[in-house]
């Protein structure tokens, strides 16, 4: 197969490139249909005019059809990316890249989205995709799932399916409290999402992500907060999201002392509290209630999520610290800036 890309491309040099582009939008409208040609080319960061060109093509070819509400992929469409999802890993060079990292990072698997979610967002979605994917293949019959919050874990809620909660249990626990102003992003709505979305059932955590240390003992004494607790420390699966460390300390609405504190130590990445420098070290940790970096070596199954190159080092910076159990999920954007990073380290 190697060879014939190669021949195929010195013979077609923009063979791939249009290969690519055909199967991004295909993906795009499987995942968000139907939907009407402008946000499409919105979501894939392209001009309506290039889009209007290859949508004319794929409904010739009848993978697309076109409706008033908008268009859709066709079963002809469905059965061409099925096919085309390994062709197109491949001449990309996805596999090798996905082992290149999981033996430079030391965990247990990394799976790479083609694209990069800072450049199309609808690569996010993806990511999301893979997420309820992933997931649905470690579910036992009972299961207890620790997720926290932020764009990405929402776009995987948004992606969960009934299929995935057929003949399981399932109870989703916001793995934090609550962090920003946006409801939708944050763990407890999520995780409302995700139950809604599979048939499980979820609790919250009516707390807010950074407290005093005083506030937080206090709160540990509450019976239904201690109970919330109980439950997320004895989940087997987290899904969780990797932070850009100033965006999250924004957030948090942070004091002048500890950004101060976060710039000057250089911090790149935050996951669950922890603020992160490039070589992993951990140059500050917010007091907060929830899961601690420590709990996550008792989890059988980490499932973290984060895409865009703009988040490399982010993930870099976290990845010294994550359990050797977790699977990475990302896309090739952040991927390809992480092994330059790793390997010019």
């Amino acid at each position: 197969m190697k060879k014939l890309l190669k021949v195929q491309q010195k013979l077609v040099p923009d063979l791939l490139e249009v290969m690519q582009k055909r199967y991004q939008i295909l993906k795009s409208i499987q995942l968000t249909g139907p939907i009407g040609r402008r946000p499409l080319a919105q979501m894939l960061d392209m001009t309506e005019r290039v889009l209007r060109n290859e949508i004319e093509f794929l409904k010739e070819q009848q993978l697309i059809s076109a409706r008033p509400a908008g268009m859709e992929i066709t079963d002809n469409g469905r059965m061409l990316l099925a096919e085309l999802a390994g062709l197109v890993r491949e001449a990309a060079g996805i596999r090798e890249l996905e082992q290149q990292l999981g033996r430079l990072l030391g965990i247990a698997e990394v799976k790479i989205i083609p694209g990069d979610s800072d450049d199309i967002p609808v690569v996010k979605e993806e990511l999301g995709q893979a997420c309820a994917e992933h997931l649905k293949k470690v579910l036992k019959a009972n299961n207890i799932i620790a997720v926290t919050g932020g764009t990405t874990m929402a776009c995987a809620a948004e992606m969960m399916t009934r299929e995935i909660g057929e003949g399981r249990q399932m109870l989703f626990v916001p793995a934090r409290g609550g962090v920003g102003d946006d409801v939708k992003n944050q763990a407890n709505s999520i995780c409302a999402r995700m139950a809604e979305k599979t048939g499980g059932s979820h609790r919250v955590l009516y707390v807010p992500d950074q407290v005093s240390e005083e506030v937080r003992d206090s709160l540990l004494q509450e019976p239904n907060i201690s109970e919330v607790l109980n439950l997320i420390r004895s989940a087997k699966i987290v899904l969780h999201g990797i932070g850009d460390a100033i965006k999250m300390a924004k957030r948090r609405n942070t004091n002048e002392a500890d950004m101060n504190k976060l710039l000057n130590g250089q911090a790149v990445g935050e996951a669950f509290g922890y603020y992160f420098n490039i070589h992993g070290e951990v140059v500050h940790k917010v007091s907060t209630v929830g899961l601690q970096l420590g709990d996550l070596h008792h989890i059988q199954h980490a499932i973290a999520v984060a895409g865009g190159k703009s988040k490399a080092k982010a993930i870099q910076s976290y990845m010294k610290s994550a359990p050797s159990t977790t699977v990475l999920i990302t896309d090739e954007g952040a991927a390809k800036d992480l092994l330059k990073n790793l390997t010019n380290v």
